[in-house]
């Protein structure tokens, strides 16, 4: 192999560029060509493939977003579009491919390896954590932290005003995010898509709660089955009906995708960047590089995209005890 290509596709996460230079610099040491495709899947199709050097890749680690940028394609869900990608990766010579994402890139990995047999290597990039197959993802760490400053705020104005806050965070069908802001944040309720928590249960809780706390903070997964939460607010607050409470709501949305990634993040990246180049070179091919327990794993797409990730019944039991 002498020539890889690298990507990165679906929703950006912190982290990805750091993951990007370690591909690129990996790549290097062991004396690959290494090439940068712009917009994931769509920028394959239209050879938006540009020779990447270690300078290209020079400070990037402490930059939110991806320098590649980022695309959803829908051609390249079809065979034709496919067939075009795979005429670009061929013109260029690349042997190999990273992608860095989340399932929907992993699914896109898959089809493209079964098709074409272009062996790939994905790193997982998304601050949902909700792949199966490393314990964190690239970003959400990140992500966390930025939703914790604030929810620190927030509770600051709730506190002052005997307010109950309804507190919306990303994580599509996962509650990973939900969970570790509620159990960071000090909420006192935390709803997500895994568990079932019906209105009354929330009611229940915002009453008993009077007795002890002016305000309180509740943790809403943008995935979970009783809505919004904008929608639970509007339900908990006709329901409660108490005019000496005051009702609030906050939609965080994608403030928690950018900024500078963590640490955490960064050092994530770094491993994962570096075991996809390493995993190609010794004949890895349709999975992704992942880290569980502290250790490169590599793990099928089939399994990544189809196994699910369940969250620790310790973290919901913690939230449950935090609470009172």
């Amino acid at each position: 192999m002498k020539k890889i290509a690298v990507l990165t596709s679906g929703g950006d996460a912190p982290g990805m560029n750091a993951c990007l230079r370690a591909v690129v610099r990996t790549g290097i040491y062991h004396g690959l060509e290494v090439y940068g495709i712009m917009y994931g899947y769509d920028g394959m199709i239209k050879g938006e493939i540009h020779k990447m050097e270690s300078h290209s890749v020079s400070n990037i680690v402490q930059r939110g977003g991806t320098i590649l940028k980022s695309a959803r394609s829908n051609e390249f869900r079809t065979k034709e579009g496919r067939q075009k990608a795979y005429e670009q990766i061929k013109k260029h010579g690349i042997e190999g491919l990273v992608a860095i994402g989340g399932d929907g890139t992993f699914t896109g990995a898959k089809i493209f390896f079964e098709e074409f047999g272009i062996p790939t290597i994905g790193c997982p990039g998304t601050i949902d954590n909700d792949i199966y197959g490393t314990d964190y993802t690239i970003g959400f760490d990140t992500a966390i932290n930025t939703a914790l400053e604030a929810i620190d705020k927030i509770r600051d104005t709730a506190a002052a005003h005997d307010r109950i806050f309804f507190i919306e965070v990303m994580g599509r069908d996962s509650g990973y995010i939900a969970v570790e802001c509620g159990i960071g944040g000090g909420a006192e309720m935390v709803m997500v898509p895994e568990t079932k928590t019906t209105l009354n249960e929330v009611v229940e809780k915002l009453k008993g709660l009077r007795k002890s706390k002016t305000s309180s903070v509740v943790v809403v997964a943008e995935g979970d089955e009783e809505g919004s939460a904008a929608e639970i607010m509007e339900k908990v607050k006709n329901t409660i009906k108490d005019d000496t409470k005051d009702f609030k709501v906050t939609t965080l949305g994608h403030i928690q995708r950018g900024g500078s990634p963590t640490g955490k993040d960064r050092m994530l990246a770094s491993r994962c960047g570096m075991a996809a180049v390493d995993g190609l070179l010794s004949g890895e091919a349709n999975c992704m590089a992942g880290i569980i327990h502290d250790e490169i794993v590599y793990t099928k797409f089939e399994d990544c995209i189809s196994k699910n990730k369940p969250l620790n019944e310790d973290t919901l039991k913690l939230i449950e005890i935090l609470s009172i």
